[in-house]
């Protein structure tokens, strides 16, 4: 086999490795929560999951685009309100992570 091929089917495979790892980890926090009763049933996004959620991506991306919105408006708008909110984003994006 190439050098170039192997290296490719490393990284493929180390993602898939990876990809499990925030699975497991992300059903373990789940079962945790269930158990201790920290969450209700509703709380919890079957499509969330995953580490590739679309909701989480997608919630993400409208976050970071009013954060942008927010940070070129800031001189015009001289609003506590709007700087508040703008950090709230900015603290919930960090917490994300």
């Amino acid at each position: 086999m190439e050098a170039g091929k192997k290296t490719d089917l490393i990284k493929i495979i180390d993602k898939s490795t990876e990809d499990l790892h925030d699975r497991i980890d992300m059903q373990r926090h789940i079962l945790t929560a269930v158990i201790e009763k920290k969450i209700k049933k509703v709380e919890i996004c079957p499509d969330c999951i995953f580490s590739d959620c679309p909701h989480k991506k997608r919630l993400r991306d409208v976050l970071t685009e009013a954060i942008g919105v927010l940070e070129d408006t800031k001189k015009a708008f001289k609003s506590k309100r709007l700087e508040v909110l703008r950090k709230r984003f900015i603290q919930l994006l960090a917490e994300s992570d």
